[in-house]
C-alpha cells in the first residue's frame, strides 16, 4: 500500500504542475516570469492612453534570481499575454554579478483601462541576442541617449544615428543606470535632418535632471536658429520654457540633489512644460524653424544664460508631440519608485515548486548558512542514529543478561563467568555484564590473595561495590559521549539561522534601495529566501531536541538498570555468604 501511495503521489506531483501551467511560448526556454503592467488609478495612474510606450523593466535580486539566464541576457524574450506575440526590447544594462539589469520593453498600447500581463522568458543557452533599440522605440523618436557608454560620446539608440558630438563625464548610479555630468562642457547634439524642426512643427524633448545647485537661468536644453529660439531651463529651482524670448510663468519647483523629470512638447499651437510628467506651464506660441545644432547643459550662441551644473539621464527627442499620459508614464515608471511594473513568481517549464523558487532566490551568504546548518544536521542525525542503535542493543543485551543472572539464583555468583553461559554478543553489548565481570574479577582477585569468600566482610562488599560503581560511571560517560554536540545543535542552530536571516534581509533592503524598487513583489522573494535560513535552523534544532530528550530518557533508564543491578548483586553476595551477612549485621 505504501508503494502504491508513493507512486500515486509521484505521478500527481509530475502531472499537476503541467496541468496548471498553460501554454508555453517555445519549449527551448526553460523559465518564464510574469510581469504585470498596471497603469490604472491604483498603480501608475497615468490618467489616459499613452499609446505605444517603451517601458523600463528593472531586474534586481529582490525580484529576479539571475539563475538560469545567460550572462549577457541574450536569452531574454518578452512575450505578450497571448504567449505568441514577441515584444521588442533593448538591454541597457545587464550584470548578473551585481544582480541588476535594465531592459526597455516596447509595449504596443499602454492604457489605464486594465492591467496588462507580459511574460519574460529566459533559460536558453543557445538563444542569440535579440535586443534592438531601433525596434524598441517607435520611429517618431529621433534621438534616445541611455548614456550606457563610458569614455565615449553618447550613442543614439534609434535608427537615425544622432550620436552626440561631445564626450561627457560619466555619472554612475543615476536614476536609470549611468548618466552624464554637466557643468564644464555641454552635450552637443548634431544638426541632422531628422532633428530639424519646421516652423509650427511638432516636437518633444524629455530628460531626467539632478541639479547640484539652484542658480539663476540655468540652461538644460537650448537651440537657436537666427531669431528663432527654444530653451528649457531652471531659474532658482523653477523650471521654465522660453520661445523667441517669451518665457513661461513660474510653475512647480524642483529640488537640488534630487532627480526630476522635465519635458517640453509642442503641437504647432502651444508649447507645454511638464515637470514630473504633469503640465506645469503653457506658452500659446508655435515653434520657429530650428535647423542648427542643439546644446544640452549650456546656452546657444547669443544667449546670456548660465550653464546647468549637475547630472542628467535618459535624453529623448521626438518629432511629434507626445501624449501627456506617455510623459506621465515615463516619469512614474523610470524613477526610483516605479508603480507601473509588478513582478510575479518565476515558472519552470518542467514544473517547479514554490520552495524551488525560494531556493533560486537565495544569495551566496544564505547558502553558506544553510551549508553550515546542513553539516550540523548531518552530524546530529548521525549521533542520534548511532546512539539510538547503541542504546537499543545495550537494553536488549541487559535484558538478556538479567535473564541469565536470575536463572543462577541458587548457584555461586561467579557461575555465569564459567563455561561461556552468556553468549558473546550479549557480553559485547551489555553494560550489566561489564559490571558483573568486574565484580567477579574482584572476588577472584581476593580469593587469589587467600581471602575466604565464604566470609565476606562489609569492607569486601564495599570494595566490590566501589569497583562496580567505577565501571558504572565509565559506562555513563560512554553513553553521554557526543551528547554535548546535540545540546549545542539545539541551542546554536536557531541562532545560526537567525544570523543568516538578518544578513539576508539587510541585503534585500540594500539592493532594493540601489535598484529603486520598494514594492512587495520586489522584496518578497529575497525576504522569503532570508527567512528560509531561520526555518532551516529550526528544522535542524527541533529534531535534535526530540532526539536528545529521547536518548536522555533511554540513557537514564540504562543507568537506573545498572544502579539496580549493583544493589541486587551486593544483596545476593551478602545473602549467599552466611558469615559475611553476620559480619555485616555485627558491623552495623
Amino acid at each position: 500500500m505504501r508503494r502504491i501511495l508513493f507512486l500515486l503521489f509521484t505521478a500527481l506531483s509530475a502531472l499537476l504542475p503541467n496541468l496548471a501551467q498553460a501554454a508555453w511560448w517555445q519549449p527551448d526556454w526553460a523559465y518564464r516570469k510574469p510581469i504585470t503592467i498596471d497603469a490604472g488609478p491604483q498603480a501608475a495612474a497615468i490618467g489616459g492612453d499613452a499609446g505605444r510606450t517603451p517601458v523600463l523593466v528593472r531586474l534586481h535580486t529582490g525580484n529576479f534570481s539571475f539563475e538560469g539566464v545567460s550572462d549577457t541576457g541574450a536569452d531574454l524574450r518578452f512575450v505578450a499575454a497571448d504567449d505568441k506575440t514577441v515584444l521588442n526590447h533593448q538591454i541597457e544594462q545587464f550584470d548578473p554579478l551585481l544582480g541588476m539589469a535594465l531592459v526597455w520593453v516596447d509595449m504596443p498600447a499602454l492604457s489605464e483601462a486594465a492591467p496588462q500581463q507580459i511574460w519574460m522568458y529566459y533559460g536558453n543557452p543557445k538563444a542569440p541576442a535579440s535586443g534592438n533599440g531601433q525596434l524598441s522605440f517607435d520611429p517618431d523618436y529621433t534621438l534616445v541617449y541611455h548614456f550606457a557608454e563610458t569614455g565615449a560620446p553618447a550613442r543614439d539608440t534609434t535608427a537615425y544615428g544622432n550620436h552626440a558630438q561631445t564626450t561627457t563625464v560619466t555619472a554612475e548610479g543615476t536614476v536609470i543606470g549611468r548618466g552624464a555630468m554637466l557643468g564644464n562642457a555641454p552635450l552637443m547634439l548634431p544638426a541632422s535632418p531628422s532633428l530639424a524642426v519646421a516652423a509650427g512643427g511638432s516636437f518633444t524633448f524629455s530628460v531626467w535632471v539632478r541639479p547640484e545647485t539652484l542658480g539663476a537661468s540655468q540652461v538644460v536644453y537650448s537651440r537657436r536658429d537666427g531669431a528663432g529660439e527654444l530653451t528649457l531651463g531652471i531659474d532658482q529651482g523653477v523650471p521654465f520654457v522660453q520661445v523667441n524670448g517669451q518665457r513661461s510663468k513660474p510653475g512647480q519647483p524642483i529640488q537640488a540633489g534630487q532627480w526630476s523629470h522635465l519635458a517640453v512638447t509642442a503641437d504647432g499651437q502651444a508649447v507645454n512644460l511638464l515637470v514630473g510628467g504633469r503640465t506645469a506651464a503653457t506658452l500659446a506660441v508655435a515653434l520657429p524653424a530650428l535647423n542648427t545644432p542643439a546644446a544640452v547643459g549650456a546656452a546657444a550662441d547669443g544667449q546670456a544664460l548660465a550653464p546647468f551644473v549637475g547630472a542628467i539621464d535618459e535624453v529623448r527627442i521626438s518629432k511629434v508631440a507626445r501624449r501627456d499620459a506617455l510623459m506621465l508614464a515615463d516619469a512614474v515608471s523610470q524613477g526610483a519608485e516605479s508603480r507601473l511594473t509588478v513582478f510575479g513568481p518565476d515558472e519552470q517549464q518542467a514544473g517547479k515548486s514554490h520552495f524551488g523558487y525560494i531556493l533560486a532566490a537565495m544569495p551566496l551568504d544564505a547558502w553558506i548558512v544553510v551549508a553550515i546548518l546542513g553539516l550540523m544536521m548531518v552530524v546530529s542525525w548521525a549521533i542520534m542514529i548511532g546512539k539510538g542503535r547503541s542504546y537499543g542493543a545495550m537494553s536488549r543485551a541487559n535484558a538478556a543478561f538479567m535473564g541469565y543472572f536470575r536463572e543462577t539464583a541458587g548457584a555461586p555468583l561467579d557461575s555465569l563467568a564459567r563455561g561461556n553461559k552468556v553468549p558473546a554478543e550479549v557480553q559485547a553489548d551489555s553494560s550489566l555484564w561489564r559490571l558483573y565481570e568486574v565484580a567477579v574479577d574482584e572476588m577472584r582477585r581476593r580469593q587469589a590473595r587467600g581471602y575466604d569468600l565464604n566470609a565476606v566482610s562489609v569492607a569486601t562488599i564495599g570494595a566490590i561495590r566501589a569497583a562496580m560503581d567505577g565501571v558504572m560511571v565509565r559506562e555513563n560517560e560512554r553513553m553521554s559521549k557526543r551528547m554535548n554536540w546535540l545540546s549545542t545543535t539545539i541551542e546554536g542552530a536557531p541562532y545560526v539561522g537567525l544570523f543568516g536571516t538578518v544578513i539576508g534581509i539587510m541585503l534585500v533592503f540594500v539592493v532594493a534601495a540601489m535598484a529603486g524598487a520598494v514594492d512587495i513583489n520586489s522584496v518578497a522573494p529575497g525576504m522569503a529566501a532570508a527567512l528560509l535560513c531561520t526555518a532551516a535552523g529550526l528544522g535542524v534544532a527541533i529534531p535534535a531536541l526530540f532526539g536528545y530528550n529521547w536518548l536522555a530518557s533511554r540513557s537514564d533508564a540504562i543507568g537506573a538498570d545498572m544502579a539496580v543491578f549493583v544493589d541486587e548483586f551486593s544483596t545476593r553476595l551478602a545473602e549467599e555468604q552466611g558469615e559475611g551477612r553476620g559480619q555485616m549485621l555485627r558491623g552495623a
